[in-house]
């Protein structure tokens, strides 16, 4: 499956502008949300073939959002890079096992978060 459309889950305007501007120059189409539980509903919807999550966000968190998403059958394949201010091994091992497939640290380093995509391609 390549990777064409890409879920933005962040609460900040400006996170989702950056990320956006970047996917978008790189030919990926961009879906976003501005919360955990407004990302469920629009993967439902929208099918993405990767998700980008922040993790602090009000209400539902990165964290409880990955959860929700392995919970569910139609979202549970989708694979999640969380793409935090949280640096620490510790949030990178937490972010993992609630089924987080890989991990990146903002400020967001264009050429890394490529990189990190492109491990998800896999020849159709």
């Amino acid at each position: 499956m390549a990777i064409k459309k890409i879920l933005i889950v962040d609460d900040s305007p400006t996170e989702r502008l950056i990320l956006s501007k970047i996917l978008s120059k790189n030919g990926y189409q961009v879906i976003m949300a501005e919360s955990g539980a407004q990302a469920i509903t629009v993967a439902a919807e929208s099918k993405p073939d990767l998700v980008l999550m922040d993790i602090v966000m009000p209400d539902v968190n990165g964290f409880q959002a990955t959860r929700m998403f392995l919970k569910d059958q139609e979202l549970r394949d989708i694979p999640i890079v969380i793409c935090s201010t949280k640096g620490q091994e510790i949030d990178k091992i937490w972010g993992k096992r609630q089924g987080a497939k890989d991990y990146i640290v903002k400020p967001i380093v264009e050429a890394e978060l490529l990189r990190k995509i492109a491990q998800f391609n896999k020849p159709d």
